[in-house]
């Protein structure tokens, strides 16, 4: 905007000083100087309406089926088996119930996945062992508390260290 008005200016002044170059010397009479000099600046005026136009130009509009088409973007989400996985796991902390039935199975099977057959107070240390043991029996209050983030945040380590 600003390299435009400069432009023009300079355009206008150099129009202009022309213009009085002409005056003085005077080659042609005066009314076709001045008319000479008021098509150059409508010139000037026309080119520099042209350039802005031109620049502000916008994209055409899209068409409501060329809109049909495009699909919004999907919001990106996180696994539906963290997420499901995470949610055993608040659950096994709130109620021992919920501890026994899904989320020490769940354990179970990553220590199984890691260990294979040899599921064994060895393998695993006794205190991993003793919430993992496959004949561990169910809690006597299954709406007491279960497990604390801590305590699942050790077994998780000592699994991923098998």
């Amino acid at each position: 905007m600003i390299r435009e008005r400069r432009r023009v200016a300079l355009s206008v002044g150099g129009l202009t000083l022309a213009l009085v170059v002409l005056l003085a010397v005077r080659p042609v009479s005066s009314e076709r100087i001045v008319a000479g000099y008021v098509l150059a600046l409508a010139a000037v005026a026309l080119g520099s309406a042209t350039r802005l136009l031109g620049a502000r130009e916008e994209t055409p509009p899209v068409s409501r089926f060329e809109l049909a088409l495009t699909r919004a973007p999907s919001p990106q989400t996180r696994p539906p088996e963290l997420v499901r996985v995470e949610r055993e796991i608040v659950l096994g902390t709130t109620s021992a119930g919920h501890l026994h039935t899904r989320l020490l199975p769940l354990l179970r099977e990553a220590a199984v996945a890691r260990l294979g057959a040899r599921l064994t107070p060895e393998a695993l240390g006794t205190d991993t062992w003793e919430l993992l043991r496959p004949d561990r029996p169910e809690p006597l209050d299954r709406h007491a508390p279960g497990i604390s983030f801590r305590r699942v945040r050790e077994v998780v380590t000592t699994l991923e260290r098998l």
